[in-house]
């Protein structure tokens, strides 16, 4: 998939694009019940809240299929291949839960002042794909932005290990007020939130200013960010765990555009012809409950003679 003139030029401007309808709901299905299945499960790639709830499952495109297909989609892929006139790698993957009730906050932060600081990265060529899980709301914590904050570079951060249970660099509130008043365009408010349907996508620059408020709803908000970066800018520290700034700088070769709706009409398939094997050895127990035939009949027999 190929970005337009017009949409290379909103994002230059803005720091974002945003495309509702990216991904089906077939694509989308398959990837919403591996989620949560990960999500449930006890895995040091699994980052929780202070209350227990899931926060983040990290790496989930090294042992989930569905998730390698969707890190190697050409509809996430070829975008930023042709922003950044060059192949990319995976330098993070990450299912953000945002859970009904428990969700917490992400603070004011860019990523590229993570991943330069703690990863050293060496330029900003990298950024964050979301793709919406859940139907996004104005209510449940959706991803807010301060368009046009990307042109300020990377801005002086602090870092917060006691507000959540993730450590994260973050901005002070002088500075997130300044960069919203500038971003106001008359008569409005200088913060976005876009908000959609399952399957949506957001692209956003690596030092585009964003956060995202707790969710007290009780319904959940589900996306997984897909961090790509171009292969001559990878990472040059390791003081992170590799499940969460890879060291694999291999470049992605993308899969076939229909490999997610392949793989899961194939899934429900196999799901159909389990349920199925079960049926039928459901029905053949009731029928030998019901004529249990001669041989059954004598062995009965047999064992009632010796008892």
């Amino acid at each position: 998939m190929q970005l337009t003139a017009h949409q290379l030029r909103a994002f230059d401007d803005q720091g974002y694009l945003f495309m509702p309808g990216c991904f089906s709901d077939e694509e989308v299905a398959v990837l919403r019940a591996e989620a949560e299945a990960i999500l449930v499960q006890e895995r040091q790639e699994v980052w929780r809240e202070k209350t227990g709830a899931p926060r983040t499952a990290f790496a989930a495109h090294t042992y989930s299929e569905p998730f390698r297909l969707m890190a190697h989609h050409p509809r996430l892929v070829e975008p930023l291949q042709q922003l950044f006139g060059e192949p990319v790698y995976v330098h993070q993957f990450k299912i953000n839960a945002k859970a009904a009730f428990e969700g917490d906050v992400w603070q004011w932060h860019q990523d590229y002042g993570t991943w330069a600081r703690d990863d050293g990265m060496p330029e900003p060529r990298a950024m964050n794909i979301a793709i919406f899980l859940d139907e996004v709301l104005p209510i449940n914590g959706p991803l807010m932005l301060i368009p046009k904050s990307h042109k300020h570079g990377t801005l002086a951060a602090g870092h917060d290990k006691s507000t959540t249970s993730y450590p994260l660099w973050t901005l002070d509130q002088e500075t997130v007020t300044r960069l919203a008043a500038e971003a106001t365009l008359p008569g409005g408010i200088g913060i976005v939130a876009p908000t959609g349907k399952p399957g949506s996508v957001l692209m956003f620059h690596g030092n585009l200013v964003h956060a995202s408020p707790p969710n007290i709803t009780p319904y959940p908000r589900k996306i997984v960010y897909l961090t790509l970066c171009a292969v001559s800018n990878h990472i040059t520290k390791f003081t992170r765990p590799e499940w969460i700034a890879h060291r694999d700088f291999a470049p992605i070769v993308p899969v076939e555009d229909d490999a997610l709706i392949t793989h899961a009409r194939a899934h429900r398939v196999e799901r159909a012809e389990v349920v199925d094997v079960h049926l039928v050895a459901e029905h053949r127990v009731l029928e030998l409950r019901e004529d249990p035939g001669p041989g059954v009949a004598r062995a009965r027999h047999e064992h009632v003679d010796r008892s």
